[in-house]
């Protein structure tokens, strides 16, 4: 199985109190990495990531998680380096950074060949 990426990007409440919430669904290639980019542009704080691994092809434990803006700056700020292997793991804002007009490109390395999970990240 090839390497995959599916990104659901939807959007909630009003101007005054947005919430976007993207879902990254990953597949790993061989060589345990998976990328994929947003098609649309965020501005926001980061306030919830949530890695949920494949319950059928969990990835190596430990694997890592970037998610870059467009300057090739992680905007977890390192907080999904090593996650789990079987568990669902959340981060909250307070370990988080932000985003200002950026499209998001999810990197996923040290997974192990063809493992999977879903990652969802919440922006206000």
């Amino acid at each position: 199985m090839a390497e995959s990426v599916t990104i659901v990007e939807e959007k909630f409440g009003n101007a005054l109190e947005p919430l976007q919430k993207i879902a990254f669904t990953w597949v790993t290639a061989a060589d345990g990495t998976a990328t994929g980019q947003t098609t649309n542009t965020y501005t926001g704080e980061i306030i919830r990531l949530v890695t949920v691994p494949s319950p059928t092809a969990a990835p190596t434990d430990n694997y890592d998680i970037a998610i870059n803006d467009e300057d090739t700056t992680d905007v977890l700020m390192g907080a999904g380096a090593d996650r789990d292997t079987a568990n669902t793991e959340q981060v909250l804002a307070s370990s988080l950074g932000c985003v200002a007009n950026d499209k998001l490109t999810l990197e996923i390395t040290n997974a192990g060949n063809t493992k999977g999970g879903t990652v969802y990240l919440y922006i206000r």
